[in-house]
């Protein structure tokens, strides 16, 4: 199946910096074995696979190097942006495998960034069992969790496990049993871990363990932010309209932000810069 690949890393202006996302553009996608082998060749923790090459509506899928992910943030800003440089800024629809994604890119500055607008989250408190046996997988104790920010199943296109800390330092130690962890996501349909510490009201600071998809840790989850956006909003733990940033990747030494803009209902809106790994 023709097509051109292109490499970029979202949520940063630096290529050092950032999640860095396969982009794939042709007019047909290919096979999902085809697809799934690319990915894995690729080696980030996402390629977006996207067809036709041109036009306003587009469907587009998603692999990790080990499976299909029903829904990518990362991949789709920079996606957003890669089809802004060649067909021009404006709104883009996505036909995702969960619904339709809009995406409006533009440039500000000279610097080209995508916004996306997930589909409408959702929500439900997590199991104190699965609480206890996640703390215990990543070392965490009981008392180091935010309770302000209760334990939660998020969900905005995935599934994601929020867990908050107090302490800043308790998200600086990531370590954990990589297949033991994987094995749970798998078991409880989790895409990543949504770790979290709440610096202000409007700032947080992220890890996002993702094993599911062959990678220890994202530098940048977009799908998790905009679940967490959804999940405070509609657990009354904020009052919307809001704007969050959200700071991740620091730890991993590819520092990333990404602004999520929380409306009164529906989608939760990611926003991010993405730049070009290739010469």
């Amino acid at each position: 199946m023709s097509g051109t690949l292109y490499r970029l890393a979202a949520f940063t202006d630096d290529p050092s910096g950032g999640n860095p996302a396969g982009v794939w553009l042709g007019e047909a996608l290919p096979e999902p074995a085809e697809m799934q082998r690319i990915a894995a060749e690729v080696g980030y923790s996402e390629t977006a696979f996207i067809a036709p090459a041109e036009g306003e509506r587009r469907t587009v899928r998603y692999y990790s190097p080990e499976a299909e992910v029903s829904f990518c943030g990362h991949a789709t800003v920079a996606g957003g942006v890669q089809m802004g440089r060649l067909s021009g800024a404006g709104t883009y629809m996505l036909d995702t495998a969960v619904g339709e994604v809009m995406v409006t890119v533009n440039q500000v500055e000279g610097e080209w960034q995508a916004s996306l607008v997930s589909v409408t989250p959702e929500f439900r408190p997590a199991e104190p069992e699965l609480v206890e046996e996640v703390r215990e997988l990543l070392g965490w104790q009981a008392e180091e969790l935010d309770l302000e920010i209760t334990p939660a199943r998020a969900y905005a296109g995935a599934w994601h496990l929020v867990l908050a800390c107090k302490e800043r330092a308790r998200l600086e130690r990531l370590e954990y049993d990589f297949e033991g962890l994987k094995a749970l996501m798998l078991r409880e349909g989790l895409t990543t871990l949504q770790l979290v510490w709440r610096e202000s009201e409007e700032r947080f600071h992220a890890r996002d363990p993702f094993p599911v998809g062959g990678v220890v840790e994202d530098p940048a989850t977009g799908a998790a932010a905009a679940a967490l956006g959804g999940y405070l909003r509609d657990a009354g733990l904020l009052q919307a309209p809001a704007q969050l940033i959200i700071v991740q990747g620091e730890t991993m030494g590819r520092p990333s932000r990404l602004q999520v803009d929380i409306p009164l209902s529906g989608g939760i809106v990611v926003t991010g810069q993405a730049v070009s790994l290739e010469a």
